[in-house]
């Protein structure tokens, strides 16, 4: 659960950070096209040196970065082992048992999808890690604005989307909390079936769920307390303007993408060129 990185804000000062956030989301939206595009390593090869490229100039740790996957391991570890069994190809089998068939093809494909569902998380993480909930709040607002003209909440919305990557970390201490406080009353979350193991979570849910009723009606008590109406009347304290750092990762962002369409469509003439001119 401390490895939970959605909600959490890494502060430094890094050309990342200083980036505009209607820019950063427009990239993260670029980059999972990018990577639902790419069919091949090499495509996926261009998105990890761009990713990788984020994190050296976001000055966020790596290991920081990589310990997001830990969320999602389980899925990882499932969606792979059901690709190697099950993902049969053209090639011939290596291993074969009753309904379970591992062959070339289905190792290869499971790779795939696994870098594939490492960088969703890890581009993910980086959004959060490099934008503070309140400049996240503006730059949805921002894009979002055309909406405005058929009367659409924007401004509600972005509220309750930033709020809710901000509780996502509370929420997580507070379930870690509750667990502990129930170990250290005797309570058993590791030994028994799946059966117990399900029933002997009720003692955290009820709790977690109190405790989050209770931090949202504070909440919204403070918010009136400060006399918060919405968006109606409001000024902006820091306005959103692009610089050249984000024409910069705006023109990197076309090129990422439009390399992997490249790719897609015309990588294996291009990977012949390639090793006719190295051979």
């Amino acid at each position: 659960m401390k490895d939970v990185s959605f909600g959490q804000y890494y502060p430094v000062d890094s050309f990342v950070h200083r980036l505009d956030p209607r820019l950063k989301l427009l990239f993260l939206i670029v980059f999972i096209a990018a990577i639902f595009v790419a069919n091949s390593f090499w495509s996926l090869g261009l998105c990890v040196l761009i990713l990788i490229a984020a994190v050296a100039f976001s000055r966020v740790p790596f290991g920081k970065v990589l310990r997001s996957v830990r969320g999602v391991i389980f899925l990882v570890l499932f969606t792979a082992a059901v690709n190697v069994l099950f993902y049969t190809g053209k090639s011939e089998p290596l291993w074969e048992w009753w309904i379970f068939t591992v062959t070339r093809e289905g190792i290869v494909f499971s790779v795939f999808l696994v870098l594939r569902l490492i960088l969703l998380v890890t581009c993910s993480s980086m959004l959060t890690y490099t934008t503070t909930p309140v400049a996240l709040t503006d730059g949805i607002e921002s894009l979002l604005t055309p909406l405005k003209w058929v009367h659409f909440p924007v401004h509600a919305l972005a509220l309750i989307m930033s709020i809710a990557l901000r509780f996502i970390p509370i929420l997580m201490d507070e379930t870690e909390r509750i667990k502990n406080a129930q170990k250290a009353r005797g309570a058993d979350f590791e030994s028994g079936g799946i059966v117990k193991r399900i029933r002997a979570i009720v003692p955290i849910l009820i709790p977690l769920l109190l405790s989050a009723f209770r931090r949202a009606d504070e909440l919204g008590d403070a918010m009136d307390a400060r006399c918060y109406m919405g968006d109606k009347h409001r000024v902006k304290y820091k306005k959103l303007t692009f610089t050249w750092r984000d024409l910069i990762v705006a023109l990197l962002g076309a090129a990422l993408l439009a390399g992997v369409i490249l790719l897609r469509i015309y990588g294996a003439d291009l990977l012949g060129v390639y090793l006719g001119v190295v051979l």
